[in-house]
């Protein structure tokens, strides 16, 4: 399967949120350089808290934020959204060619937001040194995806370097 060879169908900022959500996010998008942002967020989550508009606005402004773990919640509560949709195991690790060649064409842009997601995940575990999680999530995606379209490797390649090096400093 290739991850690029699709159209693009159900984008989740295409998705109705409950009423009063967008306008929540945009109240934390105009409010972020005074530093107030957050809380119209969290009510936002609060009202719609399957929403992966709202996650994903979570996840970005913890992340700028330098949240990292928060950010990691937030993005793991979006893959857990994800996840049902597409129809893939519960644990990631579990996932296989199989769970992707079995997902109908109309949900590969899901199945690229959940990758995409998952590699998220990685980073974040990789910003927080969490270095055997991050390589364990970079090398499953790297496995599903042998043509790098979700780029992984390049960050598999950084952790097992931040990794040897690390043992080599004795950290």
């Amino acid at each position: 399967m290739d991850l690029l060879d699709f159209e693009a169908q159900g984008l989740y900022f295409e998705e109705p949120d409950v009423a009063g959500v967008k306008e929540l996010i945009a109240e934390a998008a105009e409010n972020y350089a005074s530093g107030d942002a957050e809380l119209p967020l969290l009510q936002a989550y609060f009202k719609a808290p399957e929403s992966l508009n709202v996650l994903v606005a979570l996840n970005r402004f913890y992340y700028y934020q330098h949240r990292l773990e928060d950010a990691l919640a937030a993005t793991g509560k979006a893959l857990a959204v994800i996840r049902p949709l597409v129809d893939f195991p519960e644990d990631w690790r579990d996932l296989s060619h199989t769970h992707l060649m079995a997902t109908p064409a109309v949900l590969l842009t899901q199945v690229r937001l959940y990758l995409f997601t998952l590699k998220a995940i990685g980073f974040l575990n990789m910003r927080l040194e969490n270095l055997d999680v991050s390589q364990d999530i970079f090398e499953k995606l790297v496995e599903l995806d042998g043509k790098d379209r979700i780029g992984a490797q390049g960050l598999l390649e950084l952790v097992v370097k931040r990794k040897s090096d690390n043992a080599l400093s004795g950290a």
